[in-house]
């Protein structure tokens, strides 16, 4: 197999790409309408799952990378920065943390639309464009709620 073999996306995979929004949509949902006491808690889960996920896309570049026969370092380096900048804003207050969050799982899909061709994953891509704005609405509404 090549890098320019495309990979159709596989079936179980999409039913667990959409289950995974189960913690993004809850959590955004729950940070509305939780008790002052345990608001810290539902928010830190959030930011914490998100931190997790954003780490995540940044580890598929590398699985990808290791298919090509001449590995670009490309897909590695990008591979970390993901994960870096979550770190990052899992430390962070909420009401920042989470839009870096929502901003990095945008940027992540930007990148992906230019990465994934060469990659051998473009059939990814519609999944990926779902998954990551509702995700990155998620954040963006979580994190107004830390505001309110």
């Amino acid at each position: 197999m090549n890098e320019r073999t495309v990979l159709p996306p596989n079936p179980v995979a999409l039913k667990l790409g959409y289950a995974g929004l189960i913690p993004f949509v809850l959590g955004a949902l729950l940070t509305w309408l939780v008790r002052d006491d345990a608001h810290v808690y539902t928010v830190m889960g959030l930011t914490n799952y998100a931190a997790v996920i954003v780490s995540f896309l940044g580890a598929i570049h590398w699985g990808l990378a290791f298919r090509q026969s001449i590995p670009s370092p490309s897909p590695y380096v990008w591979g970390v920065v993901p994960s870096l900048v979550a770190w990052i804003a899992s430390m962070m207050p909420p009401y920042a943390g989470l839009v870096v969050h929502g901003v990095m799982l945008i940027v992540c899909y930007l990148v992906d639309r230019r990465m994934y061709p060469a990659l051998g994953a473009s059939a990814w891509l519609t999944l990926r464009f779902r998954l990551s704005a509702v995700a990155a609405l998620c954040c963006f509404l979580a994190a107004q709620a830390t505001l309110v």
